[in-house]
């Protein structure tokens, strides 16, 4: 029983060490001298070096003068990411989706996009497509006193646009460009 039990034992051990711990150290290693920003969270940090967001994941937002990301399920917690799987026939989502409707003022002539109504599969996506973030800015300019066509400006400037899918902007990048300049005059870059 032993000669069985020996060479199985041996075989869990090694094998262990390779995938347990020696690849995942080189795997580790390579992407902190590979790609060190991605690796660590593409992290943003302000002049002093605290950790102000993530590039990759959305966060609570406040304030009528900044531009808030799509609502979350799991408000925006890493940890428990997730959608709230109710189904399109349930009265609850209905009534989150009606109730975030109104929280934004929709017209007939100016509906409210879908993806600032209904949450993400993530409950963390970091994106919203360009005519979301347009759609805010008539509301942060009146917040900043500011003219819109200046806030329409700071939002194409920061529009992305990815090979596959639609142009989207990254709330974080938007809101860090009214924070640094609280009264930003873009119209001249376009």
């Amino acid at each position: 029983m032993f000669k069985h039990v020996r060479p199985a034992l041996a075989a869990l051990v090694t094998m262990t060490a390779l995938t347990g711990i020696l690849y995942p150290l080189s795997v580790t290693a390579l992407a902190q001298l590979a790609f060190d920003e991605q690796a660590n969270g593409s992290l943003v940090r302000d002049e002093s070096g605290r950790v102000r967001g993530s590039w990759l994941l959305a966060q609570p937002v406040e304030g009528a003068q900044w531009f808030h990301p799509r609502p979350s399920a799991v408000d925006y917690a890493t940890v428990a990411s997730g959608a709230s799987n109710l189904a399109p026939s349930n009265p609850v989502l209905f009534e989150q989706v009606r109730q975030n409707a109104a929280d934004w003022a929709g017209t007939r002539g100016k509906p409210v996009p879908l993806e600032l109504v209904t949450t993400s599969g993530s409950g963390l996506d970091p994106h919203l497509s360009l005519e979301a973030a347009l759609f805010q800015a008539e509301r942060i300019a009146a917040a900043r006193g500011i003219p819109s066509q200046r806030l329409v400006a700071l939002v194409r400037v920061h529009a992305q646009r990815p090979w596959i899918g639609p142009t989207v902007v990254n709330v974080l990048a938007l809101n860090l460009a009214l924070a640094e300049n609280p009264a930003p005059d873009f119209a001249e870059r376009n």
